[in-house]
């Protein structure tokens, strides 16, 4: 509840407990309670009505509330009593005393006022029965010894009755509030472990990514080493075969083209994606692995490998047949690492059977999917057949690598549940533009690998396009 709404409700509160103290004062003067009284009564309509008055700020201000609720309470009790001891003015009691203890930021001020209106009450007490009443008001009001119906004075069982009452009253008010600050307590301190728990986790996030990225880092390191040591083997050898075979320079020559050209587009999608990696949250792994990348020609491997009873199948398309080895290193790393993910997670968190990779690389204009797809696509598609396994979801920081991982190709990526069962991981990545003296790719038609895949149309709902 908000501060403005609490404080409207204690405006409501006080305006109901006045209106109480009203007629409880009414309804005890038509029963005699004030015959006796030798005050104005308009006197006791304006002390009982005033003494609600400080409730309107008992949340604001519990503890200056608390004690102009009791001064009043114990002034009136030193002169008409017979107010105090209505059930509204009770309660009017009760919820100041409660208040104080439930809502006072400073314990220990409270401690000292709730003390000292406990003390106050208890001076009252010892007043009404010990002073005011005296000894001879005392014996013309109670039976004798010879007449007392019970074992106990009638004067000292009033006198304990009317303490017990309060002690457990009063005393009431004061746990009930006390629980009531424990509670809130403990509800602050949930809320503060939740927004710790939550910063942690996104900080475990952004180290993951940034470590995800440090690794695509790694990997742009490859592509610039590689495409440098292509170039720099063609070039020396279109220097040497330059005068006496001018043919074999010039293949030299558009080897040097293509390499440079896939060099710097592959480097600009890895750096786009590196920008945002903070300066010096990377370290070193020392002994790295001088072992080549995995590319499309491990995906067999991968889906041979033992899956713990869970049967995989591993599937090729090509148009024009071998249009798998155009397929860039990096393109087919991502794609490797996006099937890897995909199979880890149907072995982690899925009930399914059987999954199925399929591999799909069409040297065709694809323009119904986008403007990226202008000189065919390679796509990588994983299909199982389970449900999401109870107890063993995941942080999702994968299937994030994957989606970053498709942003650096600008291609198109879609992960989810199949409207049939099971569950779909599938990327698609843009080709680059063919070499000089390629053939020209051929139009849109369905090819008989096409048609022998089983691969599912995705809806155009589902398909999101990262990039």
């Amino acid at each position: 509840m908000d501060a403005a709404r609490a404080y409207r409700n204690d405006r409501s509160l006080t305006a109901w407990l006045a209106l109480l103290v009203v007629i409880s004062i009414e309804l005890g003067r038509s029963m005699g309670l004030f015959e006796e009284l030798d005050k104005p009564l308009w006197l006791v309509f304006l002390l009982g009505v005033a003494s609600t008055v400080p409730l309107v700020w008992r949340r604001r201000y519990p503890l200056i509330s608390l004690t102009l609720v009791y001064v009043t309470w114990l002034g009136i009790g030193l002169t008409i009593p017979q107010l105090t001891v209505l059930l509204p003015m009770q309660l009017v009691y009760f919820v100041a005393l409660y208040t104080a203890v439930a809502w006072a930021r400073d314990r220990r001020a409270m401690l000292v006022v709730v003390s000292a209106c406990v003390l106050m009450m208890l001076t009252w007490f010892v007043w009404m029965f010990a002073v005011q009443q005296g000894v001879e008001v005392i014996l013309e009001e109670f039976p004798t010894r010879a007449d007392w119906p019970g074992t106990v004075d009638p004067y000292l069982a009033n006198a304990l009755y009317q303490l017990i009452m309060n002690i457990a009253f009063f005393g009431g008010a004061v746990v009930a509030g006390q629980m009531q600050w424990n509670a809130a307590r403990r509800r602050e301190q949930l809320a503060d472990q939740a927004a710790t728990i939550e910063k942690q986790a996104a900080a475990l996030t952004d180290q993951a990514i940034v470590a995800e990225r440090v690794r695509i880092a790694r990997e742009l390191h490859d592509v610039v080493a590689h495409h440098v040591s292509v170039i720099g083997i063609q070039a020396a050898a279109a220097r040497r075969v330059l005068d006496r075979d001018p043919a074999r320079a010039a293949e030299a020559l558009v080897t040097i083209e293509r390499e440079s050209r896939e060099g710097v587009a592959q480097m600009r999608s890895l750096v786009g994606t590196l920008r945002s990696v903070p300066d010096g949250s990377s370290r070193s792994d020392g002994e790295s692995s001088r072992a080549p990348e995995p590319g499309l020609a491990d995906l067999p491997a991968l889906t041979a490998a033992d899956h713990d009873g869970l049967d995989t199948t591993f599937r090729q398309v090509e148009e024009p047949a071998g249009a798998a080895a155009d397929v860039p290193d990096p393109m087919g790393l991502s794609l490797y690492r996006t099937a890897q993910e995909a199979m880890a997670n149907v072995r982690k968190h899925s009930t399914a059977r059987s999954a199925t990779v399929t591999l799909r690389v069409v040297r065709r204009p694809e323009t119904q999917a986008g403007p990226q797809f202008e000189h065919g696509f390679a796509e990588v598609e994983v299909l199982d057949d389970g449900r999401p396994r109870h107890g063993t979801s995941g942080s999702g920081l994968g299937l994030l690598g994957i989606r970053e991982r498709v942003a650096t190709h600008q291609g198109m990526v879609e992960i989810g549940p199949r409207a049939t069962g099971g569950y779909r991981v599938r990327v698609r990545l843009p080709l680059p533009a063919p070499g000089p003296g390629a053939a020209p790719l051929a139009p849109a038609t369905t090819s008989a690998h096409q048609a022998a895949a089983p691969a599912e149309a995705v809806p155009a709902a589902r398909t999101e396009v990262v990039g």
